[in-house]
């Protein structure tokens, strides 16, 4: 089974149960893909919610998926680096937090699942691989 990193854009419409293209995906592969998850994309998800029974049913939902990891730092670095990178091509990444979720993904060599314009854009000019 593939591991894909799932975006913040899948889980809240996911958890809303708003259908979308890459939500339903998600919903249709629960057994079929082993997700992945990161601390930016747990920490998105969670700071949106308002209950605390749902915030802990989340949080143990998130303890149980698989873990990308790596030196922080350097991630944080290659974030940096690609956001400018694509500036210099004349493209804003509107919120630079998906440039650090992109390079979790690129570091990983996983496909990102994302409901989020910008990630199109960070596919066209990187080696991101999105669904």
């Amino acid at each position: 089974m593939d591991i894909v990193l799932v975006d913040t854009s899948v889980w809240i419409n996911f958890f809303k149960a708003k259908e979308t293209k890459a939500s339903l995906f998600l919903k249709n592969n629960l057994n079929n893909i082993i997700i992945g998850t990161c601390p930016v994309i747990v920490q998105e998800v969670l700071q949106g919610i308002v209950s605390d029974k749902d915030f802990n049913s989340i949080i143990t939902y998130f303890n149980n998926l698989t873990r990308l990891t790596g030196n922080t730092y350097m991630l944080a670095h290659d974030a940096a680096k690609l956001y400018r990178e694509l500036r210099k091509k004349g493209i804003t990444i509107r919120k630079p937090n998906d440039c650090l979720i992109a390079v979790y993904a690129m570091r990983e060599g996983v496909a990102l699942l994302h409901d989020d314009r910008d990630f199109q854009l960070i596919s066209q000019y990187s080696s991101l691989k999105v669904i």
